[in-house]
C-alpha cells in the first residue's frame, strides 16, 4: 500500500526508506525513547508496526474504504499527535477512528466525535475553526495539542491491553516532549485518563499513590519540581454519549473554558 501520494492534504510524508520500523513491543520502546524531537517521534511511529491486530485491521479498512469515502486514500497508519510543538494544554483521547484520523491522518478528523470537540474548541477559543475535516483545511489549534493513547485505529474501537501497552511508549514520549510549558492535559474518557495518568507519572510528576477515578470535571493538581499542572477528566465526545444527551455542548464548553483558564 502505498501512502504519500500529492494532492491528499497530508503535511509531507516524515519517513524515509531509513527510518527503523518497530516491530514488537520492546522496539517501540527503545525508538519513541530515543526521538529527540516530535518530528523524529512522528516519522518513527508512523511506520509503527508492533501490533498484528491493528496493522491489519487499519490496512483493511484503507483499502475497502466506507461507501461515503470510496474515492478517497486513506491514511491507513499510525496517527501523530497534532497541534503546537510548545502546547499550554494537551487533549489525549482513545485512539483514531477507522473512518476519521485512519482516513483523514488527523486524530479527531473527519468523524462525528470531532465535530462535537472542534466545535467546542472553536467557541472557547483553542481552535481557529469549528471544523476538522481534513489534513490541510486551515484548521489550527491555540495553545493546544491533541494525541491519542493508542496510535492505530482498533477494531469496534477496542485496544486490547497488549496493545495499549504495546503503544504507550509514543504517548509518553510525545508527554515529555511537550511537558516545559504544558499547563493541563484533558483526559477525554476513562481509557485516555488511565493513559495519561500513567504517563505522567512516568516523566516525573508527583501524583496520588491511588489513582483518582475518573469523571467529568474531576480535576487532579500535579507537580514536577516548581512545574506545576492540571488533569482534567472530560466524557468522551463519542455519538454513543452525544446521542443519548450524556455529553452536551455545554458539558465539553466548560471543560475547555476551565482549562484554557487554568493554562493561562
Amino acid at each position: 500500500m502505498s501512502y504519500v501520494l500529492p494532492g491528499t492534504g497530508w503535511p509531507e510524508d516524515p519517513a524515509s526508506p531509513s527510518t527503523p520500523v518497530a516491530r514488537d513491543a520492546r522496539e517501540v520502546a527503545e525508538l519513541a525513547g530515543g526521538s529527540r524531537t516530535l518530528a523524529e517521534l512522528t516519522a518513527r511511529q508512523s511506520v509503527c508496526r508492533a501490533c498484528p491486530r491493528l496493522v491489519e485491521w487499519r490496512e483493511e479498512v484503507a483499502d475497502v474504504k466506507r461507501r461515503a469515502f470510496a474515492d478517497e486514500v486513506y491514511w491507513g497508519r499510525p496517527v501523530p499527535g497534532w497541534g503546537e510543538e510548545n502546547p499550554r494544554i494537551l487533549l489525549v483521547g482513545l485512539a483514531p477512528a477507522a473512518h476519521g484520523g485512519n482516513r483523514t491522518g488527523r486524530i479527531f478528523t473527519g468523524d462525528r466525535s470531532g465535530d462535537w470537540l472542534f466545535a467546542s474548541l472553536h467557541r472557547v477559543g483553542l481552535a481557529a475553526q469549528d471544523t476538522s475535516v481534513r489534513a490541510g483545511d486551515g484548521q489550527r489549534l491555540i495553545g493546544a495539542r491533541v494525541a491519542a493513547a493508542v496510535r492505530c485505529a482498533p477494531p469496534a474501537n477496542k485496544p486490547l491491553p497488549q496493545e495499549r501497552s504495546t503503544c504507550a511508549p509514543w504517548l509518553l514520549r510525545e508527554l515529555a516532549l511537550v511537558a516545559g510549558g504544558l499547563k493541563v492535559v484533558v483526559a477525554l474518557g476513562s481509557f485516555a485518563w488511565q493513559a495519561a495518568w500513567g504517563a505522567l507519572k512516568e516523566v516525573g510528576y508527583e501524583l496520588p499513590q491511588r489513582r483518582a477515578p475518573f469523571g467529568h470535571g474531576v480535576e487532579v493538581a500535579v507537580t514536577r519540581g516548581a512545574e506545576e499542572l492540571t488533569l482534567i477528566g472530560c466524557y468522551h465526545p463519542s455519538q454513543q454519549n452525544t446521542f443519548t444527551g450524556r455529553v452536551t455542548a455545554h458539558m465539553l464548553d466548560a471543560i475547555f473554558a476551565r482549562a484554557r483558564d487554568v493554562a493561562m
